[in-house]
């Protein structure tokens, strides 16, 4: 990792954690396989393929949202998108990246 990876790594995970303490909704955009092996509690699941069909729904919410996957492309495109439909959406990478800073009960 280079030393330019590690400031945005850190830079991300400073957002995460101000999108968390904004109350943020996960957004897991994972197949239903992946999302099956392992995923945050509390997060909402919606098959990337899908969101288009979902907007409303994800504007519902009414709070930012914090998009994740497996490696951050997915959660890249779903954020991409959102954010062209007036979401307040970033993106957070890995769902562990975001995980590790969830409140476990």
């Amino acid at each position: 990792m280079g030393l330019f990876n590690l400031f945005r790594r850190k830079n991300m995970n400073n957002e995460i954690q101000e999108y968390l303490a904004k109350d943020a909704v996960v957004l897991d955009v994972r197949t239903l396989e992946e999302w099956n092996e392992g995923h945050s509690d509390g997060a909402k699941h919606i098959v990337l393929a899908t969101i288009p069909f979902n907007v409303d729904e994800i504007k519902s919410w009414d709070k930012p949202v914090i998009a994740v996957c497996r490696s951050g492309g997915r959660s890249g495109q779903a954020t991409q998108f959102l954010q062209n439909h007036g979401v307040d959406v970033i993106n957070g990478g890995p769902w562990q990246n975001v995980d590790q800073y969830l409140v476990k009960k």
